[in-house]
């Protein structure tokens, strides 16, 4: 059976963490003992990359606008599904909703998925540092009903909504084939939900491979390889894609005014998900 696993986050939550990893596990399996960051796009794909799109749409996607982008969209992702014998890992930051009148995710084509999910407080201060932007910019996209992205040479535009919006797109009609995994759980309990994850997507592993695939993927691992090797996924703006790994740096970082900002905004959905007291 083929279609598309759906690794989906809102920006900044654990998501190429999560392909990371995955990338390690079926490294394990092989008997491969390293980890190459650039191979990424040889194991998975980004839902919105020019690739799908151009030849649809017959121009890259920042020339044409964004109904015309979306109009294509769910051919785009079957074009993903029928470029391999199988499964495939499909990254995506957008929420699971009607854009423009058409699905922004095509379920026809749809395996399964696995949604990240990680405290907005942490999500803004990660966020503003990966773009070099100040952390008010960032919590005012974190806030913002319906935000978008804009069309790119190089990629589509995503539709985020807002994060409350992004999460409970994802969560609020609990789904067996959807597995939601909280980013904190992953650093405090790994080998514990990485398992469950490998188990969701029906990967046959042993407590050892998983265990292996978990070091190899570490923040620390990472970290040192990206200096080494650098990253491509990388914004040129960003001194680091992989930086601390850590959760509740927003305790020191986050100026209690913008705190407020997005409990004020986002409190219904963060005490559900464990992040109010």
């Amino acid at each position: 059976m083929g279609g598309v696993v759906w690794l989906a986050s809102y920006p900044r939550s654990g998501n190429t963490w999560i392909r990371v990893f995955l990338h390690a596990l079926l490294n394990v399996l092989e008997g491969r003992e390293r980890l190459d960051l650039n191979s990424l796009a040889e194991f998975s794909t980004w839902d919105i990359a020019e690739q799908w799109y151009a030849p649809l749409l017959g121009k890259p996607p920042d020339q044409v606008t964004k109904e015309a982008v979306a109009a294509v969209r769910p051919m785009a992702q079957r074009r993903i599904a029928d470029s391999v014998d199988g499964l495939v890992f499909v990254k995506t930051h957008s929420a699971l909703v009607r854009d423009r009148g058409t699905p922004t995710i095509d379920m026809s084509r749809t395996a399964g998925a696995v949604y990240v999910v990680r405290n907005p407080l942490d999500v803004a201060i990660s966020y503003a540092r990966h773009l070099d932007m100040p952390i008010a910019r960032s919590v005012h996209i974190l806030t913002t009903p319906r935000f978008e992205t804009d069309n790119f040479p190089n990629a589509a535009y995503e539709f985020y909504g807002s994060w409350s919006q992004h999460v409970a797109s994802w969560t609020r009609r609990p789904h067996p084939a959807v597995l939601v995994v909280r980013y904190e759980d992953l650093l405090a309990e790994p080998l514990a939900t990485f398992t469950r994850l490998a188990e969701h997507l029906r990967i046959e592993a042993s407590q050892e491979q998983i265990g292996r695939a978990v070091r190899l993927s570490s923040f620390e691992q990472l970290s040192a390889l990206e200096a080494k090797t650098g990253f491509r996924e990388k914004p040129p703006e960003s001194d680091g894609f992989f930086r601390k790994g850590t959760a509740g740096q927003w305790r020191e970082t986050l100026p209690p005014p913008l705190v407020g900002q997005i409990v004020s905004a986002h409190g219904e959905t963060m005490r559900e998900l464990g992040y109010l007291p």
